[in-house]
């Protein structure tokens, strides 16, 4: 990745601007701004962004990295006096873009978030909000955010709710109808540095570690007992918290249960996920 002339990249120096490709965000820049500019609500983690560097070549020498973007990739630029480079985060937090002389030296610095990435479920007792962690459990976050995007949860509910535990959904619709998880089971994120306390969203599993699919419960209290201890007793993924919506949790941990066939502590009443949409 090189300029041609030094002058030009003393010009992408004060004329640097990243911005996302995501769906609905925006037109693409047509000339330099005065000094670097990026929406950071636009920035996802797992999701295509680019950075667009205001200069037409790079000179000999200079590379260019991103951190998080271990494939920090050229793409075609929708204008003329700007290059194109794309990459998809894989991680939350400080994005640090960086432009480097053939000594080492760091010549341009550019700060960019990514924040945790957030899902919103709407259920038939209110809204209830999970900020998520891929730092910690990136492969169960993904694997989250995927049954997100196809709409798996709407429509399901909370079918197992044992009071001052968990509450627990992602495997049956109303009537306690079981639904089938189209994706491979996961390997268990544990230890991540993450405990079952109030509030946390965790994976449920069978008594293999790796058997986690779709299932997912919200801690009522601290349930450490649920935590990581060794390879022998493994524990339970944490992978996000609730930020909103706590009250939600704690009236649907609540409700009154009863037993159907060999399920035990099923809501009398269906307490149903309406949706669960992707909103950061």
């Amino acid at each position: 990745m090189k300029f041609q002339n030094w002058a030009n990249f003393f010009i992408a120096c004060i004329a640097f601007v990243a911005m996302t490709m995501l769906s609905g965000c925006g037109g693409s820049p047509s000339t330099p701004l005065a000094t670097p500019n990026v929406q950071t609500s636009k920035l996802m983690y797992g999701a295509p962004i680019a950075f667009y560097v205001g200069v037409t070549q790079l000179n000999q020498g200079i590379t260019l990295n991103a951190t998080m973007c271990p494939n920090l990739i050229p793409v075609q630029s929708p204008s003329p006096v700007y290059l194109a480079y794309s990459c998809t985060p894989t991680g939350s937090g400080t994005l640090v873009f960086t432009a480097t002389d053939p000594s080492g030296k760091v010549i341009l610095t550019q700060n960019f978030t990514i924040p945790d990435p957030q899902v919103t479920l709407v259920t038939s007792l209110g809204t209830v909000v999970l900020d998520l962690n891929p730092n910690a459990a990136p492969k169960t976050v993904t694997n989250f955010l995927e049954y997100v995007s196809f709409g798996f949860y709407n429509n399901l509910i909370f079918h197992r709710v044992i009071p001052g535990f968990v509450i627990q959904a992602g495997g049956f619709s109303a009537g306690l109808k079981a639904v089938n998880a189209p994706l491979p089971a996961l390997t268990l994120e544990t230890p991540n540095g993450l405990s079952n306390l109030t509030g946390t969203v965790a994976m449920a599993r069978t008594s293999d570690p790796n058997s986690a699919t779709s299932q997912f419960y919200i801690n009522l209290s601290d349930n450490t007992n649920l935590d990581y201890v060794n390879s022998s007793n493994p524990g339970y993924a944490v992978f996000g918290k609730v930020s909103t919506g706590l009250d939600v949790v704690n009236a649907i941990g609540q409700v009154p249960t009863t037993t159907i066939g060999s399920y035990s502590d099923v809501p009398v009443t269906d307490v149903i996920i309406t949706s669960a949409t992707r909103t950061r």
